[in-house]
């Protein structure tokens, strides 16, 4: 198939639309998660393992920048993640499914997400 239709190769070019990006993030936040199972179940495991154990991941969140920042890290993909697959089952709904609509709702995932990000932030420092 000799096809004449023109390739674009440099992704630096391509503008994606808002709803587009929101879908990657979601993507992203997901995977994101998955891999911070990994500080969360090692935590986890620590605090259940003895009053000692308890004490040493409590110093470790109140004291050390680099696990609150994970944590904050943790917590804003859950909010953005959350926030995006409830756009998605509202979608399923038949909500939204416009051109449109589909821009206001990623307009609307950007917002509530910044919101819920801000205010972990806020929880966690």
């Amino acid at each position: 198939m000799n096809s004449k239709r023109p390739v674009n190769l440099d992704l630096s070019t391509i503008k994606l639309p808002l709803s587009a990006l929101t879908s990657i993030t979601h993507r992203i936040t997901g995977v994101i998660m998955f891999v911070g199972l990994i500080f969360m179940f090692w935590a986890f495991q620590v605090s259940l393992s003895s009053p000692q154990g308890f004490e040493t991941v409590k110093t470790l969140l109140q004291e050390n920048f680099l696990a609150k920042f994970v944590l904050w890290g943790l917590l804003s993909a859950l909010a953005y993640h959350c926030v995006a697959g409830i756009k998605h089952l509202i979608m399923d709904l038949d909500i939204g499914v416009t051109l449109e609509g589909g821009h206001k709702m990623a307009q609307a995932v950007v917002v509530i997400s910044a919101i819920l990000i801000l205010l972990a932030g806020i929880w966690v420092w």
